[in-house]
């Protein structure tokens, strides 16, 4: 599967989040984890690049400053995607100031399951909220066309 078609995905469902915390009385928490999908996915792109961070990596971000970063993203990852080499293997330090060596191709796509697994959290804390969360499966973006 070609890696540009899971980070629309991630990109749309990242959306659907703004759209459906937006419309209900969205509870600080949940903005709190989609806060830290951005920081997160800012930290790991600047890690590929060699760069430095453009966020923490738990922000401190509105609702509308999330669907913001969202825009900056997507061109991003677009731009990076384009230029990526998967084998090649990246240095860094975690937040944890440990050192770390991965494979490009495997940070991709720990970046697409670390965005999914909050983005079920958020979905978590919406019920229990009593709310309905946005409904963000892959396969129900890709079944409707959504990407």
């Amino acid at each position: 599967m070609e890696l540009s078609r899971l980070f629309a995905y991630d990109d749309w469902a990242n959306r659907e989040e703004v759209a459906r915390l937006g419309a209900i009385h969205a509870p600080a928490r949940a903005v709190r984890i989609l806060a830290h999908i951005v920081g997160a996915e800012w930290l790991w792109i600047a890690r590929l690049r060699e760069d430095e961070p453009r966020l923490a990596v738990w922000p401190e971000l509105t609702l509308d400053q999330c669907a913001s970063e969202l825009d900056a993203l997507r061109d991003a990852w677009n731009g990076y995607l384009h230029e990526a080499v998967f084998d090649t293997v990246i240095d860094y330090t975690n937040s944890q100031g440990e050192r770390w060596s991965s494979r490009a191709g495997d940070v991709l796509t720990h970046v697409i399951l670390h965005a999914a697994y909050h983005r079920g959290q958020i979905a978590t804390i919406v019920r229990e909220g009593g709310d309905e969360p946005a409904y963000t499966d892959y396969i129900h973006c890709i079944r409707n066309g959504f990407i």
